[in-house]
């Protein structure tokens, strides 16, 4: 398919004209000749970008937003979270995570790492919304070698079944933390991501209390406890990082793992640190940016996530200079995160992945600083057009399939929903 795009501003550059063909963009310029079978679009002025990744997420998490906010961390766990878990089917995470892609499609999102249950359930919405991600099946083994036993089992058979997917969905191991997977089981995702060439996500050192537990338990802290079972290293994803020392960022560069820092679901839960992004920026660790679960967030815009990623570092460092608008977009479109496979910019030879944004609106006015007005005063809003691989995902704010995904989200939340409140209160 070819699409041909008029009419867009390119930021710093001025309007020109976009070929895509095969998913890539072919051709850059103000004088291209449109193919006669090619879709054509006109921007119409409209700023042309990268799109965001959202580097951590739990995507059907959605159908728990505003279920239990500002309660204690294992309150609202043990009342609200779990108890509505154990109901979810493969069907109800696949509409949650329809409404996941939804909001990320209307915010400008176009490709995120998730981790949740029911694989399957997750690849299909990701399927039919057009998005890119990548997806793991959670890894839990506190109830023993059977349960260990089953995880594995499972992954490895999710890891052939992937390739019934397209491209756009790309299979990754989700070990979900040291103090809920053993190390056996930790040495096992090592052997078998090395073997299949995967890409690993975790969380790590996301409170004070994990560190504490690692230390007590194993005599080291958490990032070097994942050293020794082989699990840090290049094709790493280590979410939220929010209490590491020194040394420890000193290992993580030095063995190339990428960090994803979630700074809004870290203030919501009250995690009690803020990530240390100029030391980790300084020791060149790759860096991205998420959201975490709507649940604990409870927006996946990551416009609003990018503005308050860069408020909490300077207000952190007591310092108005740290993480500029730049630095805080690049971030957020991941330039410094290369295992997301998206490159923050629009070139030729690049993923025809972008969006159209309208910037003569109030918020974008007037035009000082149009980078900076996307960190600090731009919303989801201003998102009008998403594509990715060519594929127009969003055009005039209009997805498909939308009403009926919030009908359906609605509806089968009533029904989990309500079960967790008689379970509450039983």
């Amino acid at each position: 398919m070819t699409l041909h795009i008029q009419n867009a501003w390119l930021p710093e550059q001025g309007l020109t004209q976009i070929q895509v063909e095969a998913g890539r963009i072919v051709a850059m310029g103000t004088d291209l000749l449109p193919p006669p079978e090619a879709e054509r679009l006109d921007a119409e002025g409209m700023a042309v970008v990268p799109g965001f990744v959202n580097g951590h997420s739990h995507a059907a998490m959605t159908l728990l937003r505003g279920f239990g906010d500002d309660m204690p961390l294992m309150e609202w766990l043990q009342t609200r979270i779990w108890p509505a878990e154990a109901r979810l089917t493969e069907e109800d995470v696949y509409w949650g995570t329809r409404l996941a892609c939804l909001e990320m499609i209307r915010s400008g999102t176009l490709c995120f790492a998730d981790m949740y249950w029911h694989f399957h359930g997750v690849a299909r919405a990701v399927e039919h919304s057009g998005l890119r991600a990548a997806l793991g099946a959670v890894m839990i083994d506190v109830e023993g070698e059977k349960q260990a036993r089953e995880c594995q089992y499972l992954a490895e058979k999710l890891c052939a079944e992937v390739k019934g997917y397209s491209d756009r969905v790309r299979f990754s191991l989700t070990p979900h933390a040291i103090y809920t997977v053993s190390a056996h089981s930790l040495r096992w995702v090592s052997a078998f991501a090395a073997r299949h060439d995967l890409p690993v996500q975790i969380h790590l050192a996301e409170t004070q209390h994990e560190v504490e537990q690692c230390l007590r338990t194993h005599g080291v802290r958490p990032a070097v406890y994942l050293d020794q079972q082989g699990l840090l290293h290049a094709n790493m994803v280590l979410a939220h990082a929010v209490h590491l020392d020194d040394n420890e960022l000193d290992l993580i560069a030095q063995r190339g793992a990428t960090v994803v820092t979630n700074p809004v679901s870290n203030m919501k839960l009250a995690v009690g640190g803020v990530f240390p992004y100029r030391k980790a920026a300084a020791r060149q660790i790759p860096i991205a940016l998420g959201t975490d679960g709507a649940a604990s967030n409870n927006t996946l815009d990551m416009f609003q996530n990018m503005k308050m990623l860069a408020l909490i570092q300077k207000h952190a460092e007591q310092d108005p200079t740290v993480l500029p608008a730049e630095a805080a977009w690049a971030l957020a479109t991941g330039c410094q995160a290369p295992i997301f496979g998206q490159s923050g910019r629009v070139a030729v030879g690049e993923k025809a992945d972008f969006l159209l944004l309208r910037h003569a609106v109030p918020e974008m006015t007037p035009h000082h600083h149009f980078v900076s007005h996307l960190v600090y005063a731009a919303t989801g809003h201003v998102v009008d057009t998403a594509i990715v691989a060519g594929r127009v995902l969003m055009r005039n704010r209009r997805v498909e399939d939308e009403e009926e995904i919030r009908h359906e989200v609605n509806a089968r939340m009533q029904r989990v929903c309500q079960v967790s409140d008689a379970w509450q209160n039983r």
